[in-house]
């Protein structure tokens, strides 16, 4: 029916092919439409008054001209008469800020000429508006654009909830003309109804990109979440709901504000609430969507923009009850690196904290190191937040919600609770052991903050030690200036009792460890395989009794070796008491000696000779008490080690 052409004045022109020439021009945006005046002004009632409007100018100014030129020449008289013909027969018609374009304004002119149009949730609203502009109504003819476009509205768009809410959003560009027909509260009614008498399972739902990943994490949650949510698939959706949020998230800010607001009046289901503004949050604020795909807004937000869209998500964001198990935890860590970075309020930050420290257990160590962006704190990550963080996860262990309650009655009574407190206990250990074992290295933190986070679990936390033995060896490499009783301090956040015998035998090695943390290890090393030799002979005597009919020859090496393994205990355990005897008098020795120097410093006279003090072995003050070299230094292993550094403080007090 029509052809695009460009034409000199960079503009481009739109021709009507019924092959009958075009009397008027619609000038809409860069688009010159060359129509027939009858179809528009027969569908029109706006276009056929600046049409009639025109002509009559055209008239007038036709007859004035004749008028006042009766006198003249004939030839120039014709040419005025017929260019008064030419006027009338053609009209100029100009529509600026015409609503949805030049695109809106062709579809209606095809209308006009009753071209078949289609309908749709993203052109319904522009039509509307265009028919609104060009009075093209009931009353002015039957079957016009405005009644077929509220008719598409009710039954087919506002029935729809992915619908509604596209049409939402072309309506951006129509306001207030949109605004004021009423469209866009109709589409927020439509989307608030649709998604309130639906269930929240029925969707698809966005933020469980990383749910796969945080497969061993979730162990329990994964059991809650499904009774929750009724044995629906997350993933799945029906009745054109599937997915709707990838459709929300492509509001502008303002409509997007409203929506919100509209959806908390109405008391919808948390989940879906915190959907949508995770959803949102995601998509226009960078840095949040830290898994799966980057946001890529087509409209970049300026920081002052980011920074209050972020604080309106985060303070919409439903209370902690309900959705403890829910897997976006990453996505919270990454909201609240960002109000970190765009200074958003305090209240903000600690509303995110408080929602993280409820499902800590999910979490990775990769969220856990977030940089400091304090020019106030010292150290590379933000050890207070994690520590506000961990705060708020101890305090939950004894608020468990009563939904989450009730299926763990259900399934396995109070030991089904008590095992699941210990899993997720173990699993904030676990990650906690790895947190510090990240920070230790930074020469900035100070044995204050090392020790308060590391005894902040409870000893539940933690099955082995084995995690903490690492972040104190990485501490004490990275802070070797640390005083000796500051070491003390730093090793006593680990029990030796709970280290495996692999990380006994490299404690037992461990230049870096003080004396008094060696003894202990070595001692306990012992004990580990004393336990380990007696329940290898119980089995082997546990075997013998079964097999009756075994040869006596068979008992009688059993008890020749359970008597070697008796004396080889007795043995060690002498071994142990005796050096423990020994490390306790070395102590007691060097305490003494290191008074009578500082006493010495405070008043003996300048002219002591050198040699006096050389002989009590006081050349150096530090050397007395020193029980190891601040660098790592090959050296025998297990007990040859510690009696060279016994034969040492031996030699010292002898001197």
């Amino acid at each position: 029916m029509a052809t695009d052409m460009p034409e000199t004045s960079k503009r481009q022109a739109w021709f009507c092919t019924t092959g009958l020439p075009s009397d008027v021009v619609v000038d809409v945006g860069d688009v010159t439409f060359h129509l027939h005046k009858f179809p528009l002004m027969a569908k029109s009632k706006k276009l056929n008054e600046m049409m009639a409007e025109q002509e009559l100018k055209h008239t007038v100014k036709a007859t004035d001209l004749s008028e006042s030129e009766e006198d003249e020449h004939e030839e120039i008289q014709e040419e005025k008469m017929a260019g008064t013909a030419a006027a009338e027969e053609y009209c100029h018609v100009t529509l600026p800020d015409f609503p949805g374009g030049s695109e809106t304004f062709e579809t209606a002119a095809k209308f006009c000429y009753a071209v078949k149009i289609e309908l749709s949730s993203l052109n319904v609203a522009p039509l509307r508006c265009a028919g609104e502009v060009l009075e093209m109504s009931e009353e002015y003819c039957e079957d016009n654009l405005i009644s077929k476009t509220e008719r598409f509205l009710s039954q087919t768009v506002l029935r729809s909830l992915r619908d509604s809410i596209k049409t939402l959003k072309s309506c951006e560009d129509l306001l207030p003309l949109a605004e004021s027909l009423g469209i866009v509260q109709r589409c927020i009614d439509s989307i608030v109804s649709k998604a309130s008498s639906s269930d929240p399972s029925l969707f698809g739902w966005p933020v469980n990109e990383a749910s796969n990943s945080r497969a061993g994490a979730g162990a329990v949650s994964s059991r809650e979440t499904s009774s929750r949510r009724k044995g629906v698939a997350i993933t799945g959706g029906t009745g054109g709901g599937d997915r709707w949020f990838d459709e929300l998230v492509f509001l502008s800010p303002p409509l997007f504000k409203r929506l919100l607001l509209a959806i908390k009046s109405r008391d919808l289901n948390p989940e879906i609430i915190e959907n949508c503004l995770i959803s949102y949050a995601k998509k226009h604020i960078p840095g949040v969507n830290r898994i799966g795909r980057r946001s890529s807004s087509s409209s970049v937000l300026s920081e002052i923009e980011q920074k209050e869209l972020l604080e309106t998500i985060i303070t919409n964001l439903p209370e902690e009850h309900g959705l403890r198990t829910s897997p976006e935890v990453t996505i919270f860590f990454g909201m609240l690196k960002a109000a970190n970075i765009l200074n958003a309020s305090d209240h903000c930050r600690a509303t995110l904290e408080k929602k993280i420290g409820l499902q800590l257990e999910q979490a990775t160590l990769d969220d856990l190191l977030m940089p400091s962006y304090s020019y106030l704190t010292e150290t590379l990550y933000d050890v207070d937040c994690v520590q506000r963080i961990l705060s708020h996860y101890l305090r939950s262990l004894d608020q468990i919600p009563p939904a989450d309650a009730n299926v763990i009655e259900n399934d396995n009574g109070g030991a089904g609770e008590n095992h699941a407190r210990s899993v997720t206990i173990m699993l904030v250990g676990k990650l906690i052991d790895g947190y510090l074992s990240e920070i230790a290295s930074d020469t900035n933190l100070k044995p204050e903050k090392f020790l308060e986070l590391a005894f902040a679990l409870p000893e539940q936390a933690r099955l082995f030690d084995d995690g903490l033995y690492r972040s104190v060896d990485v501490y004490l490499k990275a802070h070797p200036w640390i005083k000796e009783d500051e070491r003390e301090k730093i090793c006593g956040v680990m029990d030796c009792r709970k280290l495996t015998l692999e990380a006994c035998t490299h404690a037992a090695q461990n230049e870096r460890l003080p004396l008094r943390a060696v003894v202990q290890v070595l001692f306990f090393e012992q004990l580990q395989l004393r336990q380990a030799i007696t329940g290898t002979l119980l089995s082997t005597s546990s075997a013998a009794d079964i097999q009756v009919d075994q040869e006596e020859s068979d008992v009688e090496v059993v008890g020749v070796t359970m008597t070697s393994a008796v004396r080889e205990n007795q043995v060690l355990r002498l071994d142990m008491d005796s050096m423990r005897t020994r490390v306790n008098y070395l102590e007691r020795e060097c305490s003494t000696m290191k008074k009578a120097i500082e006493k010495i410093d405070k008043e003996g006279p300048p002219s002591v000779p050198r040699g006096w003090r050389e002989k009590f072995g006081c050349t150096f003050k530090t050397q007395v008490c020193d029980s190891h070299e601040p660098s790592f230094v090959e050296a025998p292993k297990g007990r040859t080690r510690i009696r060279t550094r016994i034969q040492n403080h031996r030699h010292q007090k002898q001197h």
